[in-house]
């Protein structure tokens, strides 16, 4: 590696997330409204993904139920991935696929917002969430990448960059989450 491949994967990095952007801002704002009207119509987000998509529902729900830019009253959002005691117990009795499906079947209700983040659109753990999610009444949104998937036809929408490097998807996955912080925060706020 030298300094011009660092250029270059900045390049790329950027030239990603203008074409991307460029597109999607209305289907963002679209999400970010739904999101909005279930978190104040007393609902809540439910955000899981694996690995770095695990940290990236983490950090999208520690927004909600903090703050994202200004003061306003907390909303009600759940990283699925982040109880450990949780996580292995189900792992252990029921199979890692069922990690997220049974606490959608514990947590989730008609209205909340089911929020599946997958760069590959086809971990197993995720789908079968994402088909308890469905089943419960949820509005479902997946953030994927590389075409979304098995995720792109369980989800009532469909956010996914077109792109098949992970670390390229993951880039653009923190500034959609960000931006849907922006949104459901500006309605939040009124």
């Amino acid at each position: 590696m030298n300094a011009d491949d660092i250029r270059r994967i900045v390049a790329e990095s950027v030239a990603l997330k203008g074409r991307f952007f460029a597109a999607s801002a209305p289907l963002l704002l679209e999400v970010g409204r739904r999101m909005a009207e279930s978190l104040l119509a007393g609902g809540r987000v439910l955000a899981f993904g694996n690995g770095g998509s695990a940290a990236d529902a983490q950090h999208f729900a520690a927004e909600l139920v903090g703050r994202f830019r200004g003061e306003r009253p907390g909303l009600s959002a759940i990283a699925l991935a982040t109880d450990p005691s949780v996580v292995t117990a189900i792992g252990n009795d029921m199979g890692f696929d069922a990690v997220f499906r049974r606490q959608v079947e514990a947590h989730g209700r008609r209205g909340d917002v089911a929020l599946a983040i997958s760069t590959s659109g086809r971990s197993p753990n995720v789908i079968a969430g994402l088909r308890a999610a469905r089943a419960r009444g949820l509005v479902t949104v997946g953030l994927t990448g590389e075409g979304g998937g098995e995720v792109a036809g369980l989800v009532d929408h469909l956010i996914d960059v077109p792109h098949r490097d992970t670390q390229r998807v993951q880039e653009v996955h923190a500034m959609v989450l960000h931006l849907l912080c922006e949104v459901v925060e500006e309605a939040a706020s009124r």
